[in-house]
């Protein structure tokens, strides 16, 4: 009976086995096409590039049969199937075929011939000032071998090998050059073709020093991350100048942080101030990047595009391998420094600690306490708070709860310092040599810049007691905001940027901080970058720059990055 069944079961497939053989040769389907079409190209060394006076040769692919009529939008014609046209402007042309009085048209983009310079390679792959000689390539595209004319500027105390000032020269490459100014030194090239000016062309040239310094990194608002070599024995005759590291800082990058070998930016996008509304609310465009010290990569570490706007990355520090960050006023996420391409969630990310996890809830600071600058000093954790709970919050590990509390609980040993509106604390870091915290106010009238200890700082409990800590450039106060007016375009009055974070340098016992002058008279400080000099107990200018937000220092010497 089961061979009957396997024989029945056999004759079963047989018709499938037929089926499979026949050759199922698909139906083409003939897809209409235009009556009038054309393909172009460059041919020779600039195929790839639609420079001006490039020959383009322009082909009639058209099914219709007839006369070709081309119009090349730049007021030329002609006639044929196969055309060479060259453009003589840079621009974007309404190229036209017409035949039998059917027309195609595509678009079709000239550009203009720009100069492209560049360094040659540079032994040891560092350019030290005062030092390293300099060579440059230049390609200049020039299809139909137009007469070139060169004029090139060199940066200030730029010198060539035999020691001559190289201000200008009119050679096609100049022979090696000699800098002698630190930073990005700008070399300009202008060419002339037929006596046409072309484009200026610009390289900057990262120019380290001859010896091993720490260097500053900053960034500005709506401007470039930066950075600065931190030189305190400079020659009289030599300048400084920052590097820009040709990536945008962000829209408002309150934090930078530093680990070897990354730099990371924390920007809390374009809405960081109070959110009225839902549109608002949700309108989270913050993020924290991660950026090699030279500025040569930059990856995402996390993300809170379309989330609340108050979930953005705001303040934050490195503690051995994580990154702690804040929102604007809950609390403290903790990520490892090796994540990458995150997404933000409070389920993926819970909080660290927040305001309900830490016995200051209701008994000290309420929900939504807008936070500042956050970091550990010693075992303690320090936290900046201006609004619903001002003052210095300070906890330890086991100082946080292990569920949220809705009353006020047992305040942390640690304690509050500076508690209280009189004093709104906005940024601090903590100097590791002269064991002094820096720190910076924004209450109506104590305004300013203090150093002091540890002890002392924990003595202050009135504005009569700030005064022996309070430090001023000359005469002048660093007075963060007028008194009801926000700087502009920094979102409400009471959530005015002021000085957002401090930078420390170990290897000089050096603070550093960017201050805007948003008083806008003569009382307080110029805008620009200043540091505070343990050794000198002095506040001296480093840099004139705009609106300087986060601020990190890489303390490792090197002579670039």
């Amino acid at each position: 009976m089961k061979n009957n069944v396997l024989k029945i079961g056999m004759m079963a497939l047989l018709p499938l086995f037929a089926i499979s053989c026949i050759d199922n040769v698909p139906k083409v389907e003939q897809l209409p096409t235009d009556p009038v079409s054309f393909t172009y190209r460059i041919d020779g060394d600039y195929r790839l590039d639609y420079y001006i006076d490039s020959d383009v040769t322009f082909i009639n692919t058209s099914p219709t049969e007839g006369k070709a009529v081309w119009d090349f939008g730049d007021g030329k014609t002609a006639e044929g199937d196969t055309v060479l046209h060259p453009f003589d402007v840079a621009g974007t042309y309404n190229v036209k075929l017409s035949i039998n009085g059917i027309t195609k048209s595509q678009v079709l983009m000239i550009s203009d011939i720009k100069p492209l310079v560049s360094v040659n390679p540079i032994e040891g792959g560092v350019c030290e000032v005062l030092s390293t000689p300099v060579s440059f390539s230049l390609e200049v595209p020039n299809p139909k071998n137009r007469k070139l004319e060169y004029v090139w500027s060199f940066p200030a105390r730029t010198k060539s090998v035999a020691g001559e000032v190289m201000e200008t020269s009119s050679d096609t490459l100049p022979g090696e050059v000699i800098f002698g100014n630190v930073g990005s030194q700008a070399v300009r090239l202008l060419v002339k073709m037929d006596g046409r000016a072309l484009e200026e062309a610009v390289l900057n040239v990262p120019v380290g020093y001859n010896k091993e310094v720490p260097t500053l990194y900053y960034a500005e608002q709506g401007g470039h991350l930066m950075a600065y070599k931190l030189i305190s024995d400079k020659p009289e005759d030599m300048d400084v100048y920052p590097f820009d590291l040709g990536l945008a800082s962000g829209e408002h990058p309150f934090t930078l942080l530093y680990k070897e070998p990354s730099l990371y930016v924390l920007d809390a996008g374009t809405a960081w101030y109070f959110q009225n509304d839902d549109a608002q609310a949700n309108g989270g465009d913050g993020k924290i990047s991660v950026i090699a010290k030279d500025g040569s990569k930059i990856e995402t570490m996390i993300s809170n595009a379309g989330g609340p706007a108050f979930q953005d990355p705001f303040y934050g520090c490195i503690i051995d391998n994580d990154l702690y960050y804040t929102d604007r006023n809950t609390g403290v996420i903790k990520l490892p420094l090796s994540t990458r391409d995150a997404v933000y969630s409070a389920s993926a990310f819970p909080y660290y600690v927040q305001h309900t996890t830490l016995g200051y809830y209701n008994n000290g600071w309420g929900y939504g306490c807008i936070g500042g600058s956050i970091g550990m000093i010693g075992d303690t954790w320090y936290w900046c708070k201006n609004y619903n709970g001002q003052g210095i919050f300070r906890w330890k590990n086991g100082d946080i709860l292990l569920s949220s509390i809705t009353g006020g609980g047992t305040q942390p040993e640690s304690g509050i310092a500076l508690e209280g509106a009189s004093f709104l604390p906005k940024s601090f870091v903590y100097a590791t040599k002269s064991n002094k915290i820096c720190f910076t106010l924004f209450g109506t009238g104590n305004e300013g810049f203090y150093v002091c200890t540890i002890d002392q700082l924990n003595a202050i409990t009135k504005s009569s007691e700030l005064k022996p800590y309070k430090k001023l450039f000359g005469e002048l106060e660093f007075v963060p905001n007028k008194t009801g007016s926000p700087a502009a375009v920094e979102g409400h009055t009471s959530e005015f940027v002021a000085i957002c974070q401090i930078a420390y340098d170990e290897v000089n016992d050096c603070a550093y901080f960017g201050y805007r002058n948003t008083h806008n008279d003569a009382t307080c400080a110029p805008t620009g970058i200043y540091r505070y000099n343990f050794a000198t107990d002095k506040i001296e200018p480093v840099l004139e720059s705009g609106n300087v937000y986060g601020m990190v220092i890489n303390n490792k010497p090197t002579k670039l990055f």
